[in-house]
């Protein structure tokens, strides 16, 4: 018989590896999959994980490190802020587009004004737009005790209504003869997000990524706050006994991460994307969870986990490109490394045990 048995005290090898070796275990699983689905495995996993960064063409792959990179950084700081507290904001990817709408929104109200004062207001009112879009989840959870992670997600259904109805309506580019869609920030200097190093993929939402790592890390490791965070995740009886307000705390946290989502939307949208579209969210809300929990929910591992997965979004679109592989088996690989994950965080409170089953 197969049993479980429960570690005196957390396991600090797998604590610290379970990360890696979730890695290692999703590239053969993945590897099984593509052999599955008739391509070569070895020949997919080196595309995915080799070509962007050392490939013929990496000198165009790397600069995308950052720009996909930095959404999923900032998003996944917010999240792991309230999922170490035990608050779960499943939603960022609606509050992703509310920040995105609220962000463009400001900045074609503008429009063809030129004033260096224009770009801060659009980010003013995307990091409003992704709070008050969180708002809405914390306060009936404070006020009603309803479930976080199902309003959560179900407003992100209703923000994608709303950015359809954008694209078609308010929004809609005037000049654009019916098409769906505002206005490209790129032919609008005022709004637009651009690179702060040319060729380097170093926009503002990049550099608002690292400021981001860097004051979660110094809020969770110096401030009585991250500390407060820590203890209610991890204690919640002994922090409500400290003086902790659960209801200020799960306002913070969905607000902080709301805020970021929005941010992020904001900063895509007047940059890479360059426009308010129906498909204009690809699903970095949803994402950014894998990138938290493979982060450790630490500042430091969620910048590192954000890289690795903007690497298999990149190397996923080049295996889609060069051998034929679907989207959909590039969505289930990325999928893979939480499911393993989660599977083997099992290993870092209870070890497995082998024992003969007794006779009846």
């Amino acid at each position: 018989m197969i049993q479980l048995e429960k570690r005196p005290q957390p396991s600090r090898f797998w604590s610290l590896f379970t990360p890696v070796i979730a890695v290692i275990v999703t590239m053969i699983a993945g590897g099984l999959l593509f052999a599955a689905l008739g391509k070569n495995p070895i020949e997919a996993i080196r595309t995915i994980f080799y070509d962007p960064l050392f490939g013929e063409f990496s000198f165009y792959y790397r600069p995308q490190l950052l720009v996909k990179g930095g959404p999923l950084i900032l998003i996944a700081i917010g999240l792991s802020l309230g999922f170490r507290a035990g608050i779960w904001n499943i939603g960022a990817e609606g509050q992703y587009i509310l920040g995105a709408i609220c962000g463009a929104a400001v900045g074609l109200a503008f429009y063809p004004t030129e004033s260096v004062f224009i770009f801060p207001l659009m980010i003013l009112a995307g990091l409003l737009g992704g709070m008050l879009w969180s708002m809405i989840p914390a306060l009936l959870k404070v006020k009603f005790g309803t479930n976080e992670i199902l309003v959560s997600l179900m407003l992100v259904y209703v923000a994608e209504q709303l950015l359809a109805s954008m694209s078609l309506g308010l929004l809609r580019n005037p000049d654009g003869h019916g098409f769906p869609g505002s206005r490209n920030f790129q032919d609008y200097p005022s709004g637009h997000n651009t690179e702060i190093l040319a060729g380097t993929g170093l926009h503002w939402g990049v550099a608002a990524a690292f400021i981001a790592v860097t004051f979660a890390y110094i809020l969770l490791n110096k401030h009585i706050l991250g500390f407060n965070i820590r203890l209610t995740g991890e204690a919640p009886r002994a922090a409500r006994f400290g003086g902790v307000n659960p209801t200020r705390l799960t306002i913070l946290c969905m607000g902080i991460s709301g805020a970021l989502a929005g941010l992020a939307g904001l900063f895509e949208v007047s940059g890479p994307s360059g426009q308010i579209s129906i498909d204009f969210n690809v699903g970095y809300g949803f994402t950014a969870i894998i990138v938290a929990f493979l982060g450790r929910l630490h500042p430091i591992g969620i910048l590192l986990a954000g890289l690795l997965m903007a690497l298999t979004y990149i190397g996923g679109e080049i295996a889609q490109a060069n051998l034929g592989l679907p989207a959909a088996a590039i969505q289930v690989f990325q999928g893979m490394l939480l499911f393993f994950l989660l599977a083997l965080d099992l290993l870092s409170n209870f070890r497995i045990r082998l024992a003969v089953k007794g006779a009846a």
